[in-house]
């Protein structure tokens, strides 16, 4: 999916606006990382993806929710300087002491230790390897596994690959773990997730219409893929909801869908799909215990939010929840409790923080502007 241009920022108090500090080199770890202590603000993650170098571009949540900048940092990589049209670009383990990059550009996966100190998030770069395929587009951890989604190229067919995260943030290719994607010829995969268990991984691919599970045995390796078709016309991004549910965005349906995944990787369709009025919707979020679904809509500028069932059934809470500067895509939720909802809005270089409400509801709070326009990703705590 391509990018609108940039057609408008939205207004917010300009005390508020914070730009994005000059890029620093991360040091190599030296000793892990001390853990964010309990209550702290969190941080907010992005990346340039430029050609010429990667960097993750940091931000601490501050006093009431503001973004303070907090450095960028060298992946040691290089970004491929278009969309990589995915979701997970980023990723923190369960504990937030590691972010996870990818780099495009170089094929690589890139470490980082974070340290959450009064002044911001710190990272320290801790590894960089080969991503075991061309053209990573989206990462996963359950644990210490981690697994990447290898987009290919025309000569070179998708893969997944896996890898084992050591104490001090090493990276281990895991022999056998490697496996296709569903066909020889470029899929478009959007996005690589562990089921919350961790036994079944999901791929989900744009340009095929399918969804991919593979099921990973007790050494960590996953095995060959079940490919089953999408409920909804390209399936995208996607998150876990209330019960394991699993919520897949269907772009060109501009709707949700729902679906179980078994331990054996079996998907079966629940509902779907839910339209929002929207157009392209991509990218996905989950709040509440996953009992409300966020879905970012490229084309129409806006956020639509759902009620999951506990069987896992969607409906529609509202077709606007909100509307975002152009062309919103990555979401994340963070934060305290995961008061907030951020949102990178690439057409306008900015990330936008809402406030969740009781109900369901988004309040916007801030944003910042000034990012790169090769920007990609989104990752917080």
């Amino acid at each position: 999916m391509k990018r609108p241009n940039p057609l408008w920022l939205i207004p917010v108090t300009t005390a508020l606006l914070l730009l994005v500090p000059a890029a620093v080199s991360a040091a190599p770890l030296t000793a892990p990382p001390i853990l964010a202590p309990h209550g702290a603000g969190g941080a907010v993650f992005t990346m340039s993806n430029a050609v010429a170098g990667n960097h993750v571009i940091a931000y601490r949540i501050g006093t009431g929710g503001a973004l303070l900048p907090a450095g960028s940092y060298t992946t040691h990589g290089l970004g491929s300087g278009v969309s990589l049209a995915d979701q997970g670009a980023l990723v923190l383990t369960a504990d937030h002491h590691w972010l996870l990059v990818v780099n495009a550009g170089s094929h690589s996966i890139s470490v980082f230790g974070v340290n959450l100190l009064a002044s911001g998030p710190l990272l320290t770069f801790a590894d960089q390897t080969h991503s075991r395929g061309q053209v990573p587009v989206s990462l996963t951890v359950h644990g210490s596994l981690v697994y990447v989604v290898n987009a290919g190229d025309s000569t070179r067919r998708g893969n997944i690959a896996g890898f084992q995260l050591g104490t001090s943030g090493e990276l281990t290719p895991l022999a056998g773990s490697r496996q296709p994607l569903s066909t020889p010829t470029p899929t478009g995969p959007a996005e690589i997730s562990f089921n919350p268990s961790g036994s079944v991984l999901v791929v989900t691919e744009k340009n095929t219409n399918v969804i991919d599970t593979y099921v990973v045995n007790s050494g960590g390796l996953a095995q060959p893929p079940t490919v089953t078709p999408s409920i909804g016309t390209t399936p995208y991004g996607f998150a876990w909801g209330r019960g394991g549910t699993l919520i897949v965005s269907d772009a060109a349906s501009g709707a949700l869908s729902s679906y179980t995944v078994t331990s054996t990787g079996t998907v079966t369709g629940v509902s779907g799909p839910v339209g929002d009025n929207g157009t392209a919707a991509c990218w996905v979020a989950v709040a509440h215990g996953g009992a409300w679904a966020y879905t970012s809509n490229a084309h129409s500028n806006t956020i639509s939010t759902y009620v999951v069932g506990t069987g896992g059934t969607l409906s529609l809470l509202s077709a606007v929840a909100a509307t975002t500067g152009a062309a919103d895509t990555d979401l994340a939720v963070g934060g305290s409790h995961g008061h907030y909802l951020f949102v990178y809005d690439a057409g306008a270089g900015e990330i936008e923080q809402f406030a969740i409400g009781s109900t369901g509801g988004l309040t916007l709070l801030s944003a910042v502007f000034s990012l790169p326009a090769t920007a990609e990703g989104l990752a917080a705590f």
